[in-house]
């Protein structure tokens, strides 16, 4: 069988599914992966097909749009109107190029961001499954991911689930419509509205979460087609060899603290690492900068702060006295499964979401928003986080129960498990 991955965003958006695109090949399936071409070598190295779908998504976020959506923090209106303003106008060639890639396709699995992965499965009649690194399914369990927690109870969580709906039919024309008219022109397929797409989907498209249920329990209120599988962890190859400048710094004293902000970027890039370095100074704290997409400036670290571009995750965190970052699914993902504190400072979307997570498991101080980061706030962070021998002590046990997961092989088992039920429906379709 022939499955097609579709995923769009930064890094973290697209490791996890090399990892379940793994697992599919292992089970015996040949597995395209389509993305961004700056993933195109990280594919490969997985040993997946690689198909091109021509979007970059640091230069969406870098321009003057992409900086004002991440400036809408977790402000749901304003994040829809700045994804409304960064999408469209690449939105048409996006759907175009992810009908092109799924040609030959007998199952499609698609990410949240990839929003043709439904329309191209029921136009090629082949199972389509939502495979998500976030819970966005409704429940009165705990609010959407991209809107605050609130001691409100369970209705307000299930109100939450369906605000996203009601803000995409009264200003989601500019999103919607040029789908609609994908769907007639490319598809052939009649219009549907937003209002019925989102409960077929819900009814009938079964999903793939990938993160742990130790980390965001599986509710009880969700349907059987609905899967919590654990996380998909793509490690390093085992050729890779750290560079000896990092070890040598590693070895040089006491373990650092983790500093970066993975792929969003930072207007203030230059007063960022000025509070980072403030910080790990009245914290008394050795450091390691990621620079990265984030814009971290890397010529003015002191001798007690080593700045790289880019490290795998798996092979520092543990290593390390806590993380420090911007709450994106996979960061948390890899810092939990360390079994280190995070200290979570959100830019937006589901981030603050997993900063409120993090300190509800009580594996990490309360999260800093990034419009409110500061030397003060940050400092005291890092202390509670590195000082707190409870904090440790939960931390290395949810590490512990993470790592014992497997994740990607209940991916795949799931994966199975709705082939089977689609075989067995036609069957009885045709009898």
């Amino acid at each position: 069988m022939r499955v097609t991955i579709l995923t769009a965003g930064s890094r973290g958006d697209v490791q996890p599914y090399l990892a379940l695109g793994q697992g599919l090949r292992a089970a015996g399936h040949d597995v395209n992966l389509a993305t961004h071409a700056v993933f195109k070598e990280l594919v490969a190295a997985a040993g997946l097909e690689f198909r091109l779908i021509e979007l970059n998504p640091r230069e969406m976020l870098g321009e003057a749009r992409g900086q004002a959506w991440l400036d809408s923090g977790h402000n749901p209106l304003r994040f829809l109107r700045g994804l409304l303003e960064v999408l469209p106008p690449r939105l048409v060639g996006f759907l175009d190029q992810s009908w092109e890639v799924c040609q030959g396709s007998d199952a499609i699995l698609y990410a949240p961001l990839s929003m043709g992965g439904y329309h191209i499965a029921e136009r090629l009649g082949v199972p389509g499954l939502l495979a998500a690194l976030q819970p966005k399914r409704a429940t009165r369990a705990y609010p959407n991911p991209f809107f605050p927690r609130l001691p409100l109870g369970g209705a307000y969580n299930l109100f939450t689930h369906s605000i996203p709906g009601l803000l995409g039919q009264l200003f989601g024309g500019a999103l919607w419509n040029p789908i609609n008219t994908w769907r007639a022109r490319t598809l052939k397929l009649p219009p549907i509205s937003i209002a019925e797409f989102r409960r077929v989907h819900a009814e009938r498209v079964p999903v793939l979460y990938g993160y742990s249920p130790s980390v965001v329990p599986r509710p009880a209120d969700w349907s059987a087609h609905v899967h919590v599988t654990g996380y998909w962890f793509f490690d390093r190859p085992s050729s890779w060899r750290p560079p000896a400048d990092l070890v040598a710094f590693m070895e040089a004293g006491p373990p650092p603290v983790y500093l970066g902000f993975g792929s969003m970027p930072d207007r203030n890039a230059q007063a960022t690492t000025e509070i980072i370095l403030e910080a790990l100074r009245r914290a008394g704290r050795r450091g390691i900068v990621l620079t990265g997409w984030g814009g971290l400036q890397k010529s003015v670290l002191p001798e007690s702060v080593f700045g790289i571009e880019d490290i795998p995750h798996e092979w520092l965190f543990p290593q390390v006295a806590a993380v420090v970052h911007h709450g994106g699914a996979g960061t948390t993902a890899a810092g939990l499964r360390a079994g280190v504190p995070s200290v979570v400072v959100p830019f937006f979307g589901d981030q603050p979401f997993w900063g409120d997570q993090v300190a509800a498991l009580g594996v990490g101080p309360r999260p800093i928003p990034k419009k409110r980061l500061s030397v003060e706030r940050l400092a005291t962070a890092i202390v509670a986080a590195t000082g707190d021998a409870a904090m440790a002590g939960r931390a290395a046990a949810l590490g512990r129960r993470i790592r014992e997961e497997r994740g990607v092989d209940e991916a795949v088992a799931a994966f199975h498990q709705h082939l089977s039920g689609r075989a067995g429906a036609s069957r009885r379709e045709g009898a």
